[in-house]
């Protein structure tokens, strides 16, 4: 279980640094340098971790999958970065680190969280459109928007205020 966990969590992490590596011209910008550094930040991976064990207890794991799932961590990433805000809990630090509207600003530290849920939904698009079985990636978008829209957690955020 263990070898699985850290073979699983490396290839997450592989994902992130590759799909959001800065541009060949070695500007980063500062919107990717904040999605870099909430999404980049130390963390167990317990969600996208959770989402392979599910997927793989159905069907082999292949990149399409794997993509998919990190959508979810991205998700949770713009939920943390947006929970921190001044508007929302108004936090300073997040896992021992400023947060990222300390590091970045306000608009970008929103801009960033913007980002990151909008690139989720465009990551399982994709893996979904090389799909043998596109439908289950568009579920799977589906459900995540319901769990992470008005219904779900931005209700949460809503009712917290």
């Amino acid at each position: 279980m263990n070898d699985w966990l850290a073979a699983r969590r490396a290839e997450i992490d592989r994902v992130f640094e590759t799909r959001l590596a800065p541009p060949a011209d070695g500007d980063p910008g500062r919107l990717i340098e904040s999605m870099r550094y909430s999404l980049l930040a130390p963390g167990k991976r317990i969600r996208p971790l959770l989402a392979l064990a599910a997927a793989e207890a159905i069907a082999p794991m292949d990149d399409d999958i794997l993509l998919a799932c990190c959508a979810v961590e991205l998700v949770h990433c713009y939920s943390l970065i947006h929970d921190d805000l001044p508007a929302m809990d108004d936090d300073d630090f997040r896992r021992g680190r400023p947060s990222n509207h300390k590091a970045f600003g306000e608009a970008t530290a929103i801009l960033a969280g913007d980002a990151l849920l909008t690139l989720a939904f465009e990551w399982i698009a994709e893996a979904g459109q090389r799909a043998d079985r596109p439908q289950h990636f568009l579920a799977a978008s589906r459900a995540l928007a319901h769990a992470a829209g008005a219904s779900g957690m931005v209700r949460g955020q809503a009712r917290d205020g």
